[in-house]
């Protein structure tokens, strides 16, 4: 039995550590298109219509909003798993 949690936990760690890598893929973009973004003159930035450069800016936002929603699903993976593995072991404990 010990040999299982151990090999749950194992591929667990292993999905957590591929989601948390395509977090950090996001959060390069977000971070990039952030410093874009503030290269923009707020002064009369003569980029034609206002309407372009305000649907670049939702863009951007909502960038930002996913990388956002990616780390809270990943802490909800972390504590939804971690919360399985600590039962598991409560109730192999439980059991000797």
């Amino acid at each position: 039995m010990q040999n299982q949690i151990t090999e749950m936990i194992h591929h667990m760690a292993n999905s957590q550590e591929q989601m948390a890598n395509i977090i950090e893929a996001k959060r390069h973009v977000v971070v990039h298109l952030s410093s874009l973004n503030h290269q923009v003159s707020t002064v009369d930035p003569n980029l034609g219509e206002i309407q372009s450069l305000m649907e670049h800016s939702l863009l951007i936002t909502k960038s930002v909003t996913a990388y956002l929603n990616s780390l809270a699903d990943l802490e909800d993976a972390l504590a939804e798993n971690l919360s399985s593995v600590m039962k598991e072991m409560g109730d192999q404990a439980a059991d000797e």
